[in-house]
């Protein structure tokens, strides 16, 4: 079956937190990836299938909009990524996440 990848920044770590949290919650995805983009943004990324990617990422952009000034910088779903795409950029599971699948 095919997974999506669902991706959140934001802008400061409590917001993430909250996102992250609020994401794994509200559906079956399995959180694959957590880091810093740049000058205070953090990102967050959980796999699973694509019709528990999407109400999961919505869960995460409103947990973390009401951290006391949490800000998502950007947030997208890509339902069904290439190989090569996996390959390349942190995306897969690996073996602390998979015992979460």
């Amino acid at each position: 079956m095919p997974e999506a990848v669902g991706l959140i920044e934001t802008i400061g770590f409590p917001s993430i937190l909250a996102a992250a949290d609020a994401m794994v919650k509200a559906a079956r995805v399995t959180l694959v990836y957590y880091g810093i983009a740049e000058r205070g943004h953090f990102v967050v990324v959980v796999r699973g299938p694509t019709s528990e990617v999407y109400p999961s990422v919505q869960a995460g952009i409103e947990a973390a909009e009401k951290v006391y000034g949490g800000i998502v910088d950007s947030h997208y779903i890509v339902p069904n990524p290439p190989e090569n795409v996996e390959s390349v950029l942190p995306l897969s599971y690996t073996e602390i996440s998979e015992q979460f699948r």
